[in-house]
């Protein structure tokens, strides 16, 4: 079997066991991470309802710079922050953080760190 195929295998695993325990409802939403290998996207979900309340993403985040590109890590903290004003902006202040099965490393990080500098809790 391939690494790569591998690694996704085990991501997934890793992910499933994560979600077996964070749970988002309507007082305290999952803000959700997915990292691919250009782009980091980030989603507000309310999971008893399985409604996207608020979301971004890296490609958004660089267009509104006016840039064409940015590195991985700026771009990781801006929809970080992006993401926290528009779910600011639907009223919501509190958040559970799902990282998808990644490790909190890196540019999962950056959003993250990005997130509550704009003032989300988690």
């Amino acid at each position: 079997m391939a690494k790569d195929k591998n690694s996704r295998r085990l991501r997934a695993v890793r992910h499933i066991r994560v979600r077996k325990k964070v749970r988002g409802d309507g007082a305290r939403p999952r803000l959700c991470v997915f990292r691919s290998l250009r782009h980091i996207y980030a989603q507000v979900i309310d999971d008893t309802t399985g409604h996207t309340l608020a979301a971004a993403s890296s490609m958004e985040a660089v267009a509104a710079k006016g840039a064409e590109s940015a590195a991985k890590l700026a771009a990781s903290q801006s929809v970080g922050k992006l993401v926290a004003e528009r779910a600011k902006e639907q009223g919501i202040k509190e958040v559970v953080f799902d990282r998808g099965g990644y490790k909190y490393h890196g540019r999962v990080k950056a959003l993250a760190e990005g997130s509550r500098e704009a003032g989300l809790v988690f």
